[in-house]
């Protein structure tokens, strides 16, 4: 399942400064494996069964806008709601603007976050042991 990142439309030619386009800006689930990109500002892949937690964001909406974070926390955004909060066990590696950074927790702007929370989480038993 591919859902794109959030964006507001008056981002969209800021976002392009880093070759961030609606074809590659996305959260992708499929089978055992998540992948977030926005252009070349930000990349990761993990395997979903890292995934400790998915939730809906709580707190105020942030001002910022883009790919930003520090000491594991990263969030990518192109709209300030709604929003989903991904934490990960152990931490991985994501990529931002091509350097290596930590992350333990992926914050992330969606159109359905409930949609998102529902893939990152269910584990669903395969059929032959339900």
């Amino acid at each position: 399942m591919r859902m794109p990142i959030t964006t507001y439309a008056w981002m969209r030619p800021l976002l392009l400064l880093a070759a961030s386009t609606a074809s590659n800006t996305y959260v992708d689930v499929t089978g055992d494996l998540v992948q977030v990109r926005m252009g070349f500002g930000f990349g990761t892949s993990f395997p979903r069964d890292l995934v400790r937690r998915a939730s809906h964001w709580e707190g105020r909406a942030p001002l910022s806008i883009g790919v930003h974070g520090w000491g594991g926390r990263w969030m990518v955004n192109g709209a300030r709601r709604p929003l989903v909060v991904i934490d990960l066990d152990p931490t991985q590696r994501g990529r931002v603007l091509g350097a290596p950074v930590k992350l333990n927790q992926l914050i992330v702007s969606v159109d359905d976050p409930d949609t998102l929370i529902n893939e990152l989480t269910n584990r669903s038993l395969p059929a032959d042991l339900s």
